[in-house]
This record gives structure tokens, sequence and C-alpha cells, in this order.
């Protein structure tokens, strides 16, 4: 499982996967999870702009990241 800290209260989840470097650009990543390709939490997620917050759990194409605060 990769760790991304972020520095918000929460960051969107199309955001998250491009920032993480899962998808190339933001439309691939609204792509993917409007497809259902996502989960966060273990259950598949397919809005956009659901709030990620440090402690969730995100899940694509076989990479897990868990989200923490930066310090």
């Amino acid at each position: 499982m990769e760790t991304v800290e972020i520095r918000t209260d929460f960051i969107k989840l199309d955001s998250l996967l491009k920032y993480a470097g899962l998808t190339g650009t933001g439309g691939e990543a609204k792509y993917v999870i409007s497809e259902g390709m996502v989960k966060v939490n273990g259950e598949v997620c397919t809005l956009k702009g659901k709030k990620i917050y440090p402690g969730d759990k995100v899940e694509f194409v076989g990479t897990a990241l868990d989200v923490t605060a930066a310090k």
C-alpha cells in the first residue's frame, strides 16, 4: 500500500488519482471513476467529486493508496 500525504483537509477523488500519478490527466481520472474502476474504503465509487479525507483507502488497478495528513 502506498501512502499519499495531503496538505488540505480533503482532496477530491479525481484530483487524488492524478496527484498520486495513477492517471495521466484529470479527464482520465474522471473516466475511470465514472466506469466504476475505483474503490473508496472497499466500495466502488462513481462520484468524481467525492471528498477523500486522511484515513481513507483508495484502490485502482491493483494499487492501494492510504491517504494521510501531511505533518
